[in-house]
């Protein structure tokens, strides 16, 4: 069995780093499989190594379509455009694409449909909402306009009547993916991703009361940056309690070295990720199995990840008060080392590579 791994980005964002993490997962479980990106890409052919024009076409249709605005350019994806990868050997030799988070102009709906008609097994892995609705990845920003509605209608058709595995990183969005009208026949199953829990492992530091932040892009709204800020003037109003925030985002100073990464996480006290919506972050995932206590809001997949008071804490939607209560919380001495123990087997327990590999390949497998 020859498996093929489709992800736009190679290393950008979570669901690249959860793409290519499954893939060692599965070679370490002895399955062939190889990848292809549209772009950052270093599996493949070098035809595929550049900057794909489809994607400038997409932008440049959505844009046009929005009336020429920028706002929620980067919210919607039309899956109108897509590189043809039918000419490559890793396409042609495999018996199973994975796709996962394929759009800017990767992998067309057409495709898709392509791939299906060519009697290849499809599994897709939903990192977002935008399989289950429209042009729109999040519910949040949704708007029902011409896009989302023609580009649900080409959904509806391609979906009808085909063989798609689809999978989900949380249980939350399994669920919300299963209200939808488009997936009402489909074949949904939730997987979480998989972690390297040997690289991402505790280390011992002196309790400075260092609180760390991770996002791609820390100016994000929905990445919550503003919640933390208000927490962390609570927390340091009063003195005798005063916390160091670290933040770090593609658009500040940032790590991309792993292993310097998870000395990151294990050398900080508590992490906190105040994001406004969420699906199953990676980031929580690496600093728990660090043994490094976890705060965020009570949202998406967040709690399957953080048992409130046992390896972290659940703070209440939107609420800077709370999440500073947290904070304090997971920083007390009295609690942190039973949090951080727990942390770390939560992890061992749930995600580890073994585990989410064997549950990959049961799928691949068994015929639907």
């Amino acid at each position: 069995m020859k498996v093929l791994i489709l992800s736009t980005f190679q290393s950008s964002g979570g669901a690249a780093i959860a793409a290519a993490r499954l893939m060692h997962a599965l070679q370490q479980n002895g399955v062939e499989v190889s990848m292809l990106c549209r772009k950052n890409i270093a599996f493949g052919s070098a035809a595929l190594r550049k900057q794909s024009w489809t994607s400038i076409f997409e932008r440049a249709y959505i844009w046009m379509c929005n009336g020429f605005s920028t706002k929620n350019l980067w919210a919607t994806d039309i899956a109108v455009f897509g590189q043809d990868i039918t000419h490559t050997r890793e396409y042609r030799e495999a018996d199973v694409i994975h796709l996962h988070w394929v759009n800017q102009g990767f992998i067309s709906l057409s495709s898709i449909q392509k791939m299906l008609d060519d009697g290849k097994k499809v599994v897709w892995t939903m990192h977002d909402a935008w399989n289950s609705m429209g042009a729109y990845h999040l519910k949040i920003l949704q708007k029902h306009d011409y896009l989302e509605r023609t580009t649900y209608e080409r959904k509806q058709k391609l979906y009808a009547g085909a063989r798609i595995q689809f999978v989900t990183c949380s249980q939350w969005l399994m669920n919300e993916a299963l209200k939808s009208t488009l997936m009402a026949d489909q074949k949904v199953t939730a997987i979480p991703n998989p972690l390297d829990i040997g690289i991402f492992a505790p280390q011992p530091h002196p309790n400075r009361r260092k609180v760390l932040f991770v996002a791609q892009n820390v100016n994000n709204e929905m990445k919550g940056m503003r919640y933390l800020d208000e927490a962390a003037r609570i927390i340091n109003a009063d003195a005798s309690r005063k916390v160091e925030i670290i933040a770090l985002g593609r658009d500040i100073p940032y790590i991309s070295d792993i292993h310097e990464m998870a000395r990151l996480y294990a050398s900080v006290d508590a992490f906190v990720l105040p994001s406004l919506s969420e699906n199953l972050p990676n980031t929580i995932m690496e600093a728990m199995a660090c043994g490094t206590p976890c705060v965020g809001f009570r949202v998406g997949g967040i709690p399957e990840e953080i048992d409130h008071l046992e390896n972290g804490y659940l703070a209440n939607y939107k609420d800077s008060e709370d999440l500073a209560k947290g904070i304090l919380y997971v920083l007390d001495e009295q609690n942190h080392q039973r949090l951080a123990e727990n942390a770390r087997q939560k992890i061992i327990n749930c995600y580890s590579e073994k585990a989410v590999a064997e549950r990959y390949i049961d799928i691949y497998t068994n015929e639907q």
